[in-house]
């Protein structure tokens, strides 16, 4: 069964920005990772208790080109723009998964009071030569689902399989854009930031951090990395769960509803 969005946008800085939104209740606002391609119906599995804000980063699935962004850092302001955009009535959520965890982690930060509780989903960033993320670029494309879910037939659903050549094509220009944009976010310092354990020790919201234990993307040895960086944390680790945690292993997000909630 499709998942039902609102579909709402926002011009921030010049730069069309599109929110997928479902449910109800306090606002949680997502920062998806370096690619759109699962899409976000996992929200659904939030919307029972929350409202979630799926914002597409500039340059990435819905929202428009963002031939500015040098850095994180533009990021960062574009984000800081958007909830001025929002004006919502209390304080959001924030969540973020793998390149969006880095992401979030920067937003917080330097604006930790903008946020209630703070959730990290398999987040990059550290860079820890001890704990070494895979190389993207070292991989044939055929072998990636395999580096994002434990089950690869769950990676699988948001691959062509050669049986519609429009989403093949439309799946190729997507990825391409996306890459064009994430080349250019990761000039200044890679998938990560040197100094990334001083914005997790300023963030002294409630933090959750999430992995799933067989990630191969990034391994879930980083997660002590960060629930140590952070003042108050908690570590969920999943069983049987890759890369895509929420979406291999739905039931996280009762666990992560839960935490927030409390």
């Amino acid at each position: 069964m499709a998942v039902s969005f609102e579909t709402l946008e926002y011009d921030v800085g010049g730069t069309r920005t599109v929110i997928k939104a479902i449910g109800k209740g306090k606002p949680i606002l997502f920062l998806h990772g370096a690619s759109t391609l699962e899409g976000f119906d996992f929200a659904a599995g939030l919307a029972d208790r929350f409202r979630v804000l799926c914002a597409s980063h500039p340059g990435f699935g819905f929202s428009g080109a963002a031939p500015h962004v040098a850095g994180m850092s533009d990021m960062v302001v574009h984000y800081l723009d958007l909830l001025d955009a929002l004006d919502l009535e209390e304080k959001p959520h924030l969540m973020g998964f793998s390149m969006g965890g880095w992401m979030a982690t920067e937003l917080a930060g330097v604006a930790r009071e903008r946020f209630d509780k703070v959730v990290l989903v398999a987040p990059a960033g550290l860079n820890d030569p001890a704990h070494p993320a895979t190389n993207l670029g070292a991989l044939a494309p055929q072998d990636l689902p395999a580096y994002l879910a434990h089950d690869v037939s769950v990676a699988l659903r948001y691959f062509p399989d050669g049986s519609d050549a429009a989403f093949a094509e439309a799946f190729g220009t997507d990825r391409a854009r996306e890459g064009e944009t994430l080349g250019r976010l990761l000039a200044p310092f890679g998938m990560g930031h040197p100094n990334l354990r001083r914005f997790l020790g300023r963030i002294n919201n409630p933090a959750l951090v999430v992995w799933g234990e067989e990630d191969r993307l990034l391994p879930a040895s980083q997660a002590p990395l960060f629930v140590d960086a952070l003042p108050d944390a908690r570590l969920i680790l999943v069983e049987d769960a890759g890369h895509f945690v929420m979406q291999e292993k739905p039931g996280t997000l009762t666990q992560v509803g839960d935490f927030l909630a409390g």
